[in-house]
């Protein structure tokens, strides 16, 4: 038996514990509790450290690691468009998959031992695997056109990837499926996908855009459309009233981003037992706004928080995105007490491994859940080793790395060290940077 001491152990589903120990035996926790109490085994000593479940990233595209900084203050159309001319133009299957190494080795470093990876190259189960961590990639289908003949080869492709995947899926690293977002699934896919019995990840009620396009047939999203020669009309009183037409909700899928939903929206949302990925500086880095999350726990939903891709956030800390949780929820209703700590970490935790159906295995330190474990320093800051321990990993700790990172037991990093990291990786990101930002300039270039 492996004892991991700490300061403060925060369990999430029960108080902290000051001076406290978390006791893992195969994979699995035996103990938490004071360490005075706890059983005989092998003594790690994390200091002046705050122990807490292994952080649960709810969205990520892990294969867009490497965009980072290559689509700035552009509006959410030209982000998209772009963001598809270099993915076309510049990466290939291994680009991605180094791009995907390198975004999970930033997770881990921060703490993060779980991942909902939405991924179109379908490179991200690999990733996972090698790195041995914990996850789901939804593999994203397309298809904007409702013509039947379109419908079935977009199944078909899908259909041919997953059969790929489901070889590769073991008890970590699980497969769903990702209609993308409204402006790019046509109703049939949507309702084709639905009955699949697969899990589900949709982009839904994001940004202003997807919304015009939505209600009124109108906005960037119709324009381009349009210019491809697709029919484009209304389709629904909201994005979420489109899910729940076309049977979409009653897959209980994992709705990621919810920032334009209405109360309408929001009680379909918790009568189908869907969940919600929470993105908050995503969210403000694209000007999309502030969801209300209050309102979604207060009606029983599932919410978790997610770093959405380093495309549009440019870094992944789930306690730093816990903290501008808070921050935004406090100025959209004006109240000190909104979403106080304690809660704005369980999201990172426990609120995400219920929004991924995971509950039961991870998310909390509980005796026989899996010891997904992380560990953060707090000596740094003078005063705060003994203050309000929640408070502290919110408020004050910032984008700090980790010291400590377990998955079901296996260290991966110990004293801030990544453990088995690829010494080549950076150079390989680097140079595939390089020419993605060579190609951003080529586009610029008046012609």
């Amino acid at each position: 038996m492996i004892r991991y001491h700490a300061r403060w152990v925060l369990p999430i589903s029960s108080p902290p514990i000051r001076d406290g120990t978390v006791v893992e035996l195969g994979g699995r926790i035996v103990y938490v509790g004071p360490r005075a109490d706890a059983p005989d085994g092998e003594d790690r000593d994390l200091g002046d450290c705050a122990l807490i479940p292994g952080l649960i990233n709810a969205h990520t595209h892990l294969e867009l690691t490497v965009f980072r900084g290559l689509l700035e203050d552009l509006s959410f159309r030209e982000w998209i468009a772009r963001l598809q001319g270099a993915k076309v133009a510049v990466m290939t299957p291994e680009r991605f998959l180094d791009s995907a190494r390198w975004g999970i080795a930033e997770g881990v470093r921060a703490g993060i031992t779980s991942y909902a990876d939405t991924c179109d190259s379908g490179v991200v189960l690999q990733a996972m695997r090698e790195r041995g961590v914990r996850g789901i990639m939804y593999q994203e289908v397309f298809s904007p056109s409702a013509d039947p003949a379109a419908v079935r080869e977009a199944a078909a492709r899908l259909a041919e990837k997953l059969a790929l995947h489901d070889a590769f899926e073991t008890e970590l690293q699980q497969v769903g499926v990702s209609p993308h977002a409204p402006y790019t699934v046509s109703d049939p896919l949507f309702a084709l996908v639905a009955r699949s019995g697969r899990r589900i990840a949709v982009h839904i009620a994001e940004s202003e855009a997807e919304h015009r396009f939505v209600c009124e047939g109108e906005g960037a999203f119709a324009d381009a459309l349009r210019a491809r020669g697709f029919s484009v009309a209304p389709r629904a009183s909201s994005p979420i009233a489109l899910l729940a037409r076309l049977g979409v909700l009653d897959a209980r899928p994992l709705l990621i981003h919810c920032v334009r939903v209405t109360d309408t929206d929001i009680a379909a949302i918790a009568g189908s037992g869907s969940t919600v990925a929470h993105c908050p500086i995503s969210n403000a880095k694209l000007g999309h706004g502030v969801a209300p999350v209050l309102e979604m726990l207060d009606a029983g939903i599932a919410v978790g928080l997610g770093s959405d891709s380093m495309a549009a956030n440019n870094r992944m800390h789930l306690l730093e995105e816990s903290r501008a949780a808070v921050l935004a929820q406090r100025v959209r209703n004006s109240r000190f007490d909104a979403l106080a700590a304690p809660r704005a970490l369980e999201l990172a935790t426990l609120g995400g491994a219920r929004a991924l159906e995971l509950q039961d295995r991870v998310g909390s330190l509980e005796v026989g859940k899996e010891a997904d474990l992380a560990a953060f320093d707090l000596s740094a800051l003078a005063g705060t080793a003994d203050a309000d321990p929640a408070a502290a990993l919110v408020f004050a700790l910032g984008a700090e790395p980790a010291k400590f990172v377990a998955v079901a037991g296996t260290v991966k990093v110990w004293n801030w060290e990544l453990l088995n990291e690829d010494l080549e990786l950076h150079q390989r990101v680097t140079d595939t940077a390089s020419a993605l930002r060579a190609w951003v300039e080529r586009d610029l270039r008046p012609s």
